[in-house]
């Protein structure tokens, strides 16, 4: 039943699967005190506590998520990637191509990060990072999604960084979620919107191979379901005396300010891993 439901919605247009999210973030959002206190408290330390605009936004955007993926996953390729209806800083992306060299997405739980890797894979190849989903029925849609032409999907382990480094050693681009909490001894602890978070040390070292440029991509979804923008740019220059990881969040923190309604603020981003220390 839930494989026919899932077909069914990719058959239904944005707007409705949009206005259907809003609803289904409002309900999560009433039934899950946990779920409810994370995202309040996540809120609250990165400064947007007092916001309700923010909140309301928020609590809207996790259901889109969520019941945009359909449309994502099952549509073809060429129909997903024209729902992008505009993209900045493109000329990015065909400098560092133009120049020969890898280029690493960053592309963090914020507006539609599914659409921002599709969107990138219509136009070259690409090898993205992935953990599968812990409903196991919503695998083989993940993966059907996901595994377009010019696609290679790399799973979370020591197999799946080989295959990007592969990827980078073939000048192809890579796609990472860095804002994902990362297992024990793959990451370190940095601040994150003034709290400490465990933060994955893979992307900065894969970021600082030679011949390798770092890009952030945000899909932003535009009111009333008529899409995304596509905004690409530059990972952040280092600070003094800041580690890669703190560049890392910091750089994410600039951009998740400018449109901080559409960040998944329920993730639980501050977890210690199992196994790990906690910070110092």
């Amino acid at each position: 039943m839930a494989r026919l439901l899932m077909r069914l919605a990719a058959l239904l247009p944005l707007p409705l699967l949009h206005a259907a999210g809003c609803a289904l973030g409002w309900f999560m959002y009433a039934v899950s005190p946990r779920y409810r206190a994370h995202l309040r408290e996540n809120l609250a330390a990165a400064g947007f506590g007092a916001d309700a605009r923010v909140r309301r936004e928020a609590i809207a955007a996790a259901g889109c998520m969520l019941t945009e993926l359909p449309a994502l996953w099952l549509r073809p390729h060429a129909a997903v990637a024209g729902m992008v209806r505009e993209v900045r800083g493109w000329d990015l992306v065909t400098d560092a191509q133009a120049a020969g060299r890898a280029i690493v997405f960053l592309t963090p739980h914020h507006g539609c990060f599914e659409i921002s890797a599709q969107y990138g894979a219509f136009h070259f190849p690409m090898t993205i990072m992935y953990r599968p989903p812990k409903l196991g029925w919503l695998t083989p849609f993940m993966r059907a999604g996901r595994e377009r032409p010019g696609v290679r999907l790399a799973t979370a382990d020591r197999s799946g960084v080989r295959d990007l480094l592969a990827a980078i050693k073939r000048h192809e681009a890579i796609g990472i979620l860095p804002d994902q909490v990362p297992g024990t001894g793959e990451g370190e602890w940095a601040e994150f919107f003034g709290k400490p978070a465990y933060t994955m040390t893979l992307a900065p070292r894969l970021a600082a191979r030679e011949n390798t440029v770092c890009l952030i991509a945000f899909a932003q979804r535009l009111p009333w379901g008529r899409g995304y923008t596509l905004s690409i740019r530059a990972l952040g220059e280092g600070r003094p005396g800041e580690t890669e990881a703190r560049r890392l969040n910091r750089s994410l923190e600039d951009l998740i300010r400018e449109c901080p309604g559409q960040y998944l603020w329920g993730y639980n981003r501050y977890k210690t891993p199992s196994g790990a220390s906690g910070p110092a």
